[in-house]
């Protein structure tokens, strides 16, 4: 049965997955339209679009004008590639996401990495907005992502899913260290000299489906599974960034606290405040990018030099 029914199921698959040719159809795009051969790659999450204020000497491209790509429909999200450079350092920023609410499948959600890989960039920085389930958590905290729990995936909904390229990464990736370490302890560096270490936590985040928010039964079990932070995307794009063999920093901006009983007195979770939030934090979360992409462009600068 199963071996007659692959025949069905890949050619299902290939209407919701992007090849390496259709994949690199879209990185050439950019790369004959800019001269910018890009390190980094970031992520801004909703209400983080100014972290690409950040970026000198910008290109932009709105996603509806690049080839095959999908918009984003959720406030908060600008929907531009943005070309240029930060600290130095020659960078490419998704100025909004693509979320699996949106109706958009994992694969798509998480096909921007993989564009992303092929301009050329080693390193992938994503930030998103996230509720707080941690009660030592606060609205406006920092929480670095050390490491995430794929709810979706361990439900059988994978960015993976489908043939594997071997040129973009191997069958089975190893998630041991999706979040690189050398990374994290460099952003504990870097909040120490930034004297905000009441302000940030490292935690274990988890990525839900959405558009809604969580009852109070699921944030008591997710509490039980050790999760800190709750979101709504990262985690297919950190798995997609891994299978191409990216080193990843991450980091969540706490927008509301998580409800983990009936009688609470937190207000109900809104979008508007996830934006509001982002918007209030910019300064200090554009901040830590830069100053974390600068020390990553001393550290290729030393290595380079000592070659």
């Amino acid at each position: 049965y199963f071996y007659h029914t692959r025949y069905l199921i890949y050619p299902l698959f290939s209407l919701f997955s992007y090849s390496y040719e259709l994949i690199k159809e879209i990185a050439d795009f950019f790369l004959e339209r800019t001269t910018i051969r890009p390190k980094v790659g970031i992520i801004c999450g909703s209400g983080l679009n100014s972290l690409a204020d950040h970026i000198t000497d910008t290109q932009a491209f709105d996603y509806k004008d690049i080839p095959h790509f999908p918009v984003s429909t959720v406030e908060g999200h600008v929907g531009r590639m943005i070309f240029g450079y930060l600290e130095g350092m020659p960078v490419v920023a998704m100025q909004g996401r693509f979320h699996n609410y949106e109706g958009y499948p994992l694969t798509k959600c998480s096909m921007p990495v993989r564009v992303m890989k092929l301009v050329g960039i080693q390193y992938l920085f994503v930030t998103n907005a996230a509720g707080g389930l941690n009660p030592k958590y606060k609205v406006g905290d920092i929480v670095i992502v050390r490491d995430h729990i794929n709810i979706m995936g361990i439900a059988g909904n994978s960015p993976l899913q489908g043939p594997n390229d071997p040129r973009f990464g191997p069958r089975f990736p190893p998630m041991k260290n999706a979040y690189d370490r050398h990374l994290v302890g460099k952003a504990r560096k870097v909040v120490r000299e930034m004297g905000i270490e009441n302000d940030v936590h490292e935690g274990v985040l988890i990525c839900l489906g959405g558009p809604n928010y969580e009852t109070v039964a699921e944030l008591k079990m997710l509490r039980i599974m050790g999760v800190d932070a709750v979101g709504m995307s990262t985690v297919h794009e950190v798995i997609t960034a891994r299978h191409c063999d990216l080193t990843v920093f991450a980091f969540s901006l706490i927008t509301n606290k998580c409800a983990t009983d009936y009688d609470s007195c937190e207000e109900d979770a809104n979008h508007e405040e996830v934006v509001m939030v982002g918007k209030s934090r910019q300064s200090i979360c554009g901040e830590l990018v830069c100053r974390m992409v600068k020390s990553l462009a001393d550290d290729i600068s030393q290595k380079n030099g000592s070659k």
